[in-house]
C-alpha cells in the first residue's frame, strides 16, 4: 500500500482547477513526500498498513488460541507496570509486566486449571504504572474496549470485555449513496424522557423514524467513551470503548446492523483532534510523563478546550526511537480500523479539523488568503496524519465516507491524496448555519439580502464537495437556540396547537422554517445534514446535566412526542421535511452539481435557480405576492409543481395550484434560453419538475 511517485500523480490537474495554488507547489509536494516517508517506514519496519492498523490485536487484552490472555502496553518512560483487578483481588505484586523493546510491556496469563479464563468477562481491570519519579498511579488501558463508572469513586473503571455472546452481523454495508442525506444524532438524548436513553431505545424507536423520513445516513455523536457527559462526547477518555452509559458494545452492533438492514449507513463522529486530560481514566500521563501520547509541555494543551493534543509528529519530547515515531500513529489508525471492522461503521466525521491544522488552532479566523494555508502557521504533522488516515481508509474501504469539520477553507481538504489533497470526501459547510443564525438574531426577514444568501450557499471550492445544513447540534447548544425557537420563541409554548389561533408569529415561523431548509437543501451543497428533532422544529436548546444546572436532564432530550401528537403543528414541519427528502430521491440533485441561479432580486426578495432539471422558486417577501412572475428556464417543456411549502398538509394556505401546467416560451430571460410565468405567494417556495404527460406528477 506504498505510493512510489515523488509528487502527487494528478497534481497538475489540481493546479488546472485552482491556478492560485501553483506558487505553493513546493509545500504541497513536501507534504506528500513526508507522507510517503511514513508509508515507507511502515512498510519496511512495521509489516505494512495491513499489520500496522491492527494495533488492537497486539496491544491491550487479547486471547490466545490456548485460552491464555496476553496483555501489552506501550509506556516508554515507565519504570514498572502491574496488572491489577478483580481477577487477582487487586494484588499489585502478582502480575508484573515484563519490559520489551521500544517501550512495550507484556504479560501472559494462562487459563485457570479448569480451563476458564484467568480474567472473567466483564470484570474490572487496571494497570498500576510506576513513573521515573517513583509515583504509582492506577490507569485504564488505552486499548480498553469497555469502561463503566466506578461504584466507589468518581472515575471510570476499565472492563475486560470478552463475551461469548458477541453480535454476528447479518446485513452487509449498504452501497455508498450518491446523494448523502445525513441525520445527525445522539443516542443519549434520543428520548422525550429526561434521562439518558439507550442503544436499544434508538434502534427500536428512532431508526424507524429516520427511515420514514428518508435519510440514508446517520451520524452518531458521543459514541467514543467520555466520562463527562456534558462534553457532548468531545472529551474522549477511552478511544476503543463505546459509551457504556447507553448500553453494551453488542447492543451498539445490533443498532448498526439494524440500520444497515434499513439501507442506512452509519458514520461515527470521531475525535482525533484532542483528548480528555483525565489521568486516572484517560490517556493523559499514561507512562508517568505528559508526552506519552501527547505533545509535552504547553504545546500539548489546547488553550480553549482544556484538553490534551496528540503528538502526530516524528519527534518525541522524551526519547526518539522507532517506537516513538510510530506508536501514536498506530494508536490512531488502529482506532479507525477498530470501528470499521469491529462495529461495521461506514465512515467518519472528523471533529475539530481546524484545530488540528493550525498551530494557533484556528482561533484567529481566516481571510481566505492562500498564505494562511501554508508555511509555519500550519501544523504539517497533523495535516500529514489526516492525509495518511484518508489514504488508509479509502484504500482499504473503497465505499467509505469521510467528512471534515473545518471552518478555515483549507484548499484540497476534499481532493484525493494523489491530487495533492488531504483526501476527505466532504467538508461541512459551516458558514451556512452561521449565516442563518446571524440573520435570525440580528435582522428582520424584510432586511434579508438574497445575494448574500445565494453567495453563502454556493461558496465552496471547485470540485470539493460540501455538506449543507441549516442547523446542527452546534446551533442548538445552550447559549443558542434552534431555528424554530429563534423564529417563534415563547409562542412555541402556547400556540403550536392546531386548536389555537394561528398567530402571525407562528405562521411566519412555520413558513420561514420550511423555506430556509429547502433553499439550503436545494442550493447548498452535494450533501445535506439535519440534527435530530430539527426536522419538526424542535423547540428550545440543548443543555446537558451538569453542576451549573443542578444536573438537570430537561434540555438533554429530543421531544419526539411533539410530532406524534396529531393536534400539534410540529407535524406540518415533519411532513414537509419528509416530502422534501423524498423529492430528492426522485430527482437526485445533490449528486448533480450543475446548478444555475437565474434570479436573486433584492426588491422582490425572490430567488430562482435550476438544478438537476428542477426549478426552485423562493419568495422571501413578508407581504408581496407576485402573479405572472417571469422566470428563466434553460430546458423547454411543460412543468408542474412537485413540492411547495404552502400546502395545507405542511401548515400552509394552499395558495399554489398543483394542477396548472407551466409551459415554457422561447423567450430568453435571466440568461436562460426560455421562460415561463408563475404565481409566487409571499413567504412561499415551490419546486417545478418537468412532466411528459398531464398525469405524470
Amino acid at each position: 500500500m506504498e505510493i512510489t511517485s515523488l509528487v502527487p500523480t494528478k497534481l497538475e490537474n489540481y493546479f488546472d482547477d485552482d491556478p492560485y495554488l501553483r506558487p505553493y507547489r513546493d509545500d504541497i509536494v513536501e507534504r506528500y513526500r513526508q507522507m510517503q516517508d511514513i508509508l515507507h517506514h511502515i512498510n519496511q519496519y512495521m509489516g505494512g498498513l495491513e499489520n500496522f492498523t491492527r494495533g488492537y490485536e497486539y496491544f491491550g487484552f487479547n486471547q490466545l488460541e490456548d485460552g491464555s490472555i496476553i496483555y501489552r502496553e506501550w509506556a516508554p518512560a515507565a519504570v514498572n507496570l502491574a496488572l491489577i483487578g478483580d481477577f487477582n483481588q487487586w494484588n499489585r505484586n502478582s502480575h508484573q509486566l515484563q519490559k520489551k523493546e521500544y517501550g512495550a510491556w507484556e504479560i501472559i496469563l494462562p487459563p485457570n486449571s479448569d480451563g476458564t479464563s484467568a480474567i472473567p468477562h466483564a470484570s474490572i481491570v487496571k494497570v498500576e504504572v510506576t513513573s521515573i519519579h517513583g509515583d504509582k498511579v492506577d490507569h485504564i488501558s488505552p486499548w480498553i474496549r469497555y469502561a463503566v463508572p466506578s461504584k466507589i469513586s468518581s472515575v471510570y473503571d476499565g472492563i475486560y470485555w470478552q463475551t461469548s455472546q458477541s453480535h454476528i452481523f447479518k446485513y452487509p454495508r449498504p452501497k455508498k449513496p450518491l446523494s448523502l442525506k445525513v441525520y445527525e444524532c445522539h443516542v443519549g438524548i434520543s428520548s422525550p424522557e429526561p434521562k439518558i436513553a439507550t442503544y436499544n431505545n434508538f434502534r427500536e424507536n428512532i431508526l424507524p423514524r429516520i427511515a420514514d423520513l428518508g435519510y440514508n445516513c446517520i451520524q452518531m455523536m458521543a459514541i467514543m467513551e467520555h466520562t463527562y457527559y456534558a462534553s457532548f462526547g468531545y472529551q474522549v477518555t477511552n478511544f476503543f470503548a463505546v459509551s457504556s452509559r447507553y448500553g453494551t458494545p453488542e447492543e451498539l452492533k445490533l443498532l448498526i446492523d439494524t440500520a444497515h438492514s434499513l439501507g442506512i449507513i452509519v458514520l461515527l463522529d470521531l475525535v482525533h483532534s484532542h483528548a480528555s486530560k483525565n489521568v486516572l481514566d484517560g490517556l493523559n500521563q499514561f507512562d508517568g510523563t505528559d508526552s506519552c501520547y501527547f505533545l509535552g509541555g504547553p504545546l500539548g494543551m489546547h488553550p480553549q478546550w482544556d484538553s490534551r493534543l496528540f503528538n502526530y509528529s516524528r519527534q518525541s519530547s522524551f526519547i526518539i526511537t522507532i517506537s516513538n515515531i510510530t506508536e501514536v500513529r498506530r494508536f490512531l489508525l488502529s482506532n479507525l480500523r477498530w470501528y470499521m471492522d469491529e462495529y461495521m461503521f461506514d465512515g467518519f466525521r472528523f471533529d475539530g479539523i481546524t484545530s488540528m491544522l493550525y498551530r494557533n488552532h484556528g482561533l484567529q479566523g481566516f481571510s481566505g488568503n492562500y498564505e494562511e494555508y501554508f508555511g509555519s502557521s500550519v501544523d504539517n504533522d497533523a495535516l500529514i496524519y489526516l492525509m495518511l488516515a484518508n489514504h488508509f481508509l479509502h484504500s482499504f474501504y473503497p465505499d467509505i465516507i469521510t467528512i471534515a469539520e473545518d471552518v478555515s477553507g483549507m484548499p484540497g481538504m476534499c481532493r484525493d491524496v494523489e491530487y495533492g489533497g488531504i483526501g476527505f470526501d466532504y467538508r461541512l459547510a459551516m458558514a451556512i448555519p452561521d449565516m442563518w443564525i446571524k440573520m435570525l438574531k440580528e435582522e428582520r426577514d424584510e432586511e434579508w439580502r438574497m445575494g448574500h444568501i445565494v453567495y453563502t450557499l454556493t461558496n465552496h471550492r471547485f470540485k470539493e464537495k460540501v455538506i449543507a445544513y441549516a442547523e446542527s447540534h452546534d446551533q442548538a447548544l445552550v447559549g443558542d437556540k434552534t431555528i424554530a425557537f429563534w423564529l417563534m420563541d415563547k409562542e412555541m409554548y402556547t400556540n403550536m396547537s392546531k386548536l389555537s389561533v394561528l398567530t402571525p408569529i407562528v405562521e411566519r415561523g412555520l413558513a420561514l422554517h420550511k423555506m430556509i431548509r429547502l433553499v439550503t437543501f436545494g442550493l447548498g451543497g452535494q450533501g445535506y445534514l439535519n440534527f435530530s428533532g430539527n426536522e419538526f422544529g424542535h423547540p428550545e436548546w440543548l443543555d446537558f446535566p451538569r453542576t451549573g444546572n443542578n444536573e438537570n436532564y430537561s434540555y438533554a432530550r429530543r421531544q419526539y412526542n411533539l410530532v406524534d401528537d396529531n393536534l400539534l403543528r410540529y407535524q406540518y414541519l415533519y411532513h414537509f421535511d419528509k416530502e422534501m427528502i423524498h423529492l430528492e430521491d426522485i430527482h437526485p440533485w445533490l449528486s448533480n452539481d450543475n446548478k444555475y441561479v437565474s434570479c436573486k432580486n433584492e426588491d422582490d426578495k425572490v430567488i430562482v435557480f435550476e438544478r438537476s432539471g428542477l426549478i426552485f422558486c423562493f419568495n422571501f417577501h413578508h407581504c408581496k405576492s407576485f402573479s405572472d412572475y417571469k422566470i428563466g428556464i434553460d430546458i423547454p417543456g411543460r412543468y408542474r409543481v412537485a413540492l411547495d411549502t404552502d400546502q395545507e398538509i405542511f401548515g400552509g394556505q394552499n395558495r399554489i395550484n398543483h394542477n396548472i401546467d407551466h409551459f415554457t416560451s422561447p423567450k430568453p430571460w435571466h440568461n436562460r434560453q426560455h421562460s415561463t410565468q408563475v404565481y409566487i405567494p409571499c413567504r412561499t417556495a415551490f419546486v417545478l419538475a418537468k412532466a411528459k404527460d398531464i398525469n405524470e406528477l
